[in-house]
């Protein structure tokens, strides 16, 4: 009794369950027979199944060398499989075909149990490993598959109506998985996957979450429209509709599954599912143009090192991280062509009861995962035609993370640069407008105009695109330089809501909340923005070194400081602090060095322009620098 198996590899076996040596592309044959209508098929069939149509004959030379080396085979074993005559190979006494998935009219029993036969089947893969390059056979092979797809389909349609138990309802769910994976594009499947995750939660939540942004934004938009008709000032327009370039995308997003053990109750299977369902769940939603469209799949490990550049994938990577009394779990987005890390975070995950706290982890993530490739894509469409202006983009972007003077000015010569031609990318002209809110903070304030420009620059991002939060970031922190708290906060509330778990949207609402004289919130959420992001910033160090000094916290201050990559941003605090602590010497050292780079630095000048909005925090910020000899001649 001999059995055939063609799923996880091809493979002849006797009656023991030994594998019987057989030609492989015998074997081939076999199965293409096995699965034909017919028994038979043309020998010029099977030549060009095998080895690809040619004209001089090749094809049929082989195929006369390898009908001499089955027949012996066959004689060798006492069985003939197959016969060849002339014209034609039949098939006489086929092997059992132990993947019965595939049979014709095999009954698998219950729908559960065809269910699981297909799954399995579908898992091991149609002919696994086979080396055949004939493109006649690579189509066949696919065409198998695809039936394949389609009974596990219609398989799944069945069992979903009659799964009752835990374990039958995890074996659909991970079916659906399964089946999306092979096919992310196929729009039934992902009716299926909601009703069978019983998801109409999860797409109604995302349906609450883009009406309540949609509510936030229209009203700030006719607060706006009120404000700035009666001076003259052209209005902010709704966002363009999406052109061929900015429709909707399809866009395959792989989860790498990289650890095996829980975290906190979470397991990376549930997990990866939960995603998954969320992902679909918001593409189910009409969101205009939006790039929310995904296609997810699994990859392994070591996957990610076979993609290039053109294959426009990403790689969601997640990990634990923290001890047992900490649970957390780390994740960073990578675009798999370059291997750039996108948006990394990591989430504590031992705050909320099980349930709640998967519901509340997943939404997140989902949300954070589809704006950032949106993102991704909209920037990419943007520079598609000019990879110059792109780089020139990269290149202001370099120098904005290294906050001074010349290296501000720099940003913004190549962001203008890269804007020329095509200025209305609300992500550059948002980065144009922080150069200038940036360089007033780094000059003392002594500029106004500065200011004035940062606010333009934010307007035009916001005219530009007023569905995404870049805009709304700078004109909440240049509004709040400006000591117009109230439009400051509301705007980075509403670059929050826009853009939820961004660490920088958070750090920089931290900073407006600092000088609204809120140091105790301030410290809170910046806090939560250093955890959010691996690498934080000087400046979010920055914001908590100066929460600290207003809150007394003096060495707190100090270690914020000492954990910069480049401290200088920090002398002015870093002197108040340490006069504060009764050492002058070392305070001495640091206005010294402030008198090097801005000689005609002057302290009431400096904490008059300072937007805290209640007095007691300038009070306490001018008697650290007047303690720390600030006030003294410089020369001295």
């Amino acid at each position: 009794m001999f059995s055939l198996h063609v799923f996880g590899g091809l493979k002849l076996l006797d009656g023991a369950g030994r594998e019987v040596a057989f030609p492989e592309k015998g074997l081939l044959i076999l199965a293409y027979l096995m699965m034909a209508p017919n028994l038979h098929a043309p020998r010029s069939t099977i030549a060009w199944l095998l080895w690809g149509r040619d004209d001089n004959g090749g094809a049929q030379v082989n195929l006369r060398k390898l009908v001499s080396r089955i027949r012996g085979r066959q004689a060798a074993l006492g069985r003939s499989f197959l016969h060849f005559t002339e014209s034609t190979v039949e098939l006489v006494s086929p092997p059992s075909l132990v993947d019965c998935s595939l049979s014709k009219g095999v009954d698998a029993g219950s729908a559960l149990a065809k269910l699981k036969l297909l799954a399995e089947a579908q898992k091991a893969e149609f002919l696994k490993g086979v080396d055949c390059q004939s493109a006649i056979f690579s189509e066949w092979r696919d065409a198998q598959k695809h039936r394949q797809s389609l009974r596990l389909k219609e398989a799944l349609k069945v069992a979903a109506e009659q799964a009752n138990s835990r374990d039958e309802i995890a074996l659909v769910k991970d079916v659906a998985t399964l089946l999306l994976g092979s096919n992310p594009e196929d729009p039934d499947m992902h009716r299926i996957l909601l009703r069978i995750f019983d998801a109409a939660g999860e797409v109604e939540h995302f349906r609450q979450v883009f009406e309540r942004r949609n509510a936030l934004l229209a009203s700030w938009l006719r607060r706006q429209d009120k404000m700035l008709r009666p001076i003259g000032k052209s209005t902010i327009r709704p966002a363009r509709k999406a052109t061929s370039a900015s429709r909707k995308l399809q866009i395959p997003l792989l989860l790498l599954s990289s650890w095996d053990r829980p975290v906190a109750g979470h397991d990376a299977s549930s997990l990866l599912q939960g995603i998954t369902v969320g992902l679909y769940a918001l593409e189910s939603l009409d969101m205009g143009d939006r790039c929310t469209s995904v296609q997810v799949s699994r990859v392994e490990q070591n996957a990610a090192t076979t993609f290039n550049e053109g294959d426009g994938s990403y790689i969601l990577d997640m990990r634990p991280s923290g001890g047992a009394d900490e649970p957390r779990l780390f994740l960073q987005l990578v675009d798999a062509g370059t291997d750039e890390v996108l948006w990394a975070e990591r989430i504590d995950v031992g705050q909320f009861s099980p349930k709640r706290e998967r519901e509340a982890i997943t939404r997140h993530i989902v949300l954070s995962v589809a704006g950032q490739i949106e993102r991704r894509e909209m920037v990419q469409s943007h520079f598609e035609k000019s990879p110059m202006a792109y780089q020139r983009y990269l290149a202001g972007k370099r120098y904005l993370e290294r906050l001074s003077v010349p290296n501000l000015q720099r940003a913004r010569s190549e962001l203008v640069a890269a804007l020329r031609g095509g200025g209305d990318f609300a992500p550059g002209l948002s980065l144009v407008a922080r150069t200038f809110s940036k360089e007033w903070v780094l000059t003392s304030g002594g500029d106004k105009a500065l200011l004035d420009e940062a606010e333009n620059y934010a307007m035009r991002a916001i005219a530009t695109r007023h569905d995404i939060a870049d805009g709304y970031r700078e004109l909440g922190l240049t509004k709040s330089f400006q000591r117009a708290n109230d439009e400051s906060i509301e705007a980075l509330k509403l670059a929050e809501v826009l853009n939820p778990g961004h660490a920088g949207i958070i750090a920089d609402h931290a900073e407006v909340l600092l000088h609204s004289s809120r140091p105790d919130l301030a410290l809170e959420k910046i806090e939560s923005a250093i955890a959010l992001n691996p690498v934080s910033p000087d400046t979010y160090l920055w914001t908590a070194s100066v929460a600290s000094y207003t809150l007394g916290r003096f060495e707190a201050a100090l270690d914020y400081i000492d954990r910069m990559a480049d401290a200088r941003l920090a002398d002015r605090i870093s002197a108040a602090s340490w006069a504060m602590l009764g050492e002058e010497e070392r305070a001495g050292f640091f206005v010294r060095r402030v008198h090097k780079t801005t000689p005609d630095f002057d302290v009431d000048r400096w904490v008059s322009v300072v937007p805290f909005k209640e007095q007691w925090q300038r009070d306490i910020y001018r008697e650290g620098l007047h303690r720390a000899g600030f006030w003294r001649d410089s020369a001295n």
